[in-house]
């Protein structure tokens, strides 16, 4: 068979990664939905099982996705305009949903323009490719999440044209700026807004600070790059993220409507002149399918929403969840990062010890994630909890039960 010696030596590559233990586990497939009942918010199921699971590893941090106004819209535009949209944007696979969608984030992240994807992931890879050139020089937080690292390297960003700096370590950014060499004529600093695997913010007030010593030193500017898929419609008073939070609005905004919001899809959100350059550079935008007619139409239902009193309610909800299951982890004695974020990551420290304790988990009808090497820094394995909006007082008092009773 023509695939045979690949075929051979693919199977090795990942017997390989399962020696090291970078393998992923098989994937679980969910074919049952239990709605919230009696106090208990909703549950799963799961293919050859009988349990019902708590979800305690979904990024839908205000539980959108089975509001019915946002069912409704889905339903309403892929009736009238079908479930695909039959080309890309620039050969008429516009559609008035997707213009709303974008008008929409756009006053949502109080910037002039924004453009959308088929996810964040997409959207920082497009960026990278619209604002990047020869001169310009990137610098990035050590811990930025897996696509703003592919951004930068499709974007043929050279090793001597950038810098890493600690993780939100102040000092160590002041130096990487200090350090940029003569002839940069444009500068990007990049960062994630929510690290996702700590639930830490970035500092953006002393960012900003910094990066304003250093603006006049280069024609083309010195402009701020923040990622904030899990802070938007998560953090901040109105869910507005980690520019909320921070009271300092970044240059260019990448976001999802894939976590809070609770649909699918990414956007660019800044300038004008900066989307524009978008959809005119940006390879991920113009040479795939845009998000669907259905999808588009849901998303700007979810934003709408959390734009007013359902949003505040369940913001209001999530903020005391978070805040009963930090305290319980501190009351059980047990080590976590600090911060109001839904991710709340428990620090095991110990491989096995992790694994032992997801399948504890698991046994107990709860679904967790455990992060080790490379994922995390060695010595910080972690189970990472997210709280959504649709747990209850009862959900969270369960997980710290099952926890306690895991023993030390």
């Amino acid at each position: 068979m023509t695939l045979d010696k690949m075929n051979s030596a693919l199977k090795n590559d990942v017997a390989a990664m399962v020696e090291e233990g970078r393998a992923k586990a098989p994937e679980r497939i969910i074919d049952g939905y239990v709605p919230s009942h009696d106090g208990r918010g909703p549950r799963y199921r799961l293919r050859g099982s009988d349990t019902e699971y708590l979800r305690m590893n979904s990024n839908s941090y205000l539980s959108m996705s089975h509001v019915p106004e946002l069912i409704e819209a889905a339903d309403v535009a892929a009736r009238e305009f079908g479930v695909g949209p039959g080309a890309v944007r620039f050969i008429d696979g516009t559609f008035d949903a997707h213009e709303a969608l974008e008008t929409r984030i756009a006053q949502f992240m109080s910037k002039p323009a924004a453009k959308i994807f088929n996810s964040a992931y997409t959207a920082n890879l497009g960026l990278a490719l619209a604002i990047q050139n020869k001169q310009t020089y990137w610098v990035g937080d050590e811990l930025n999440h897996n696509c703003i690292i592919r951004a930068m390297r499709i974007a043929n960003v050279a090793r001597e044209n950038k810098a890493i700096f600690k993780h939100n370590d102040m000092d160590h950014l002041q130096r990487c700026l200090e350090g940029i060499p003569g002839g940069v004529e444009r500068v990007v600093v990049i960062f994630d807004g929510i690290f996702s695997m700590r639930g830490d913010n970035a500092p953006m007030e002393q960012i900003q600070a910094l990066c304003a010593q250093h603006r006049d030193r280069f024609p083309q500017g010195l402009v701020t790059v923040v990622d904030d898929s899990h802070g938007i419609a998560a953090y901040g008073a109105s869910g507005r993220g980690t520019e909320e939070y921070c009271d300092t609005a970044a240059d260019i905004v990448v976001g999802t409507f894939g976590k809070g919001f609770g649909v699918n899809g990414g956007f660019v959100a800044s300038s004008a002149e900066v989307i524009e350059a978008v959809r005119q550079k940006a390879d991920t935008y113009i040479y795939t399918n845009p998000l669907s007619v259905a999808d588009a139409a849901a998303a700007k239902a979810s934003v709408d929403l959390v734009d007013g009193p359902m949003g505040q309610e369940r913001l209001s909800h999530l903020r005391a969840r978070v805040a009963q299951f930090r305290d319980g982890l501190q009351a059980l004695g047990k080590e976590s990062i600090e911060g109001p974020h839904p991710v709340v990551p428990l620090m095991v420290r110990d491989t096995q010890k992790t694994r032992a304790m997801v399948q504890h988990f698991f046994e107990q009808g709860i679904l967790v994630v455990g992060l080790a090497f490379p994922v995390v820094p060695r010595g910080d394995d972690t189970i990472r909890f997210q709280i959504n909006a649709a747990h209850t007082e009862a959900d969270i008092a369960q997980v710290l039960n099952v926890l306690d009773a895991f023993g030390g």
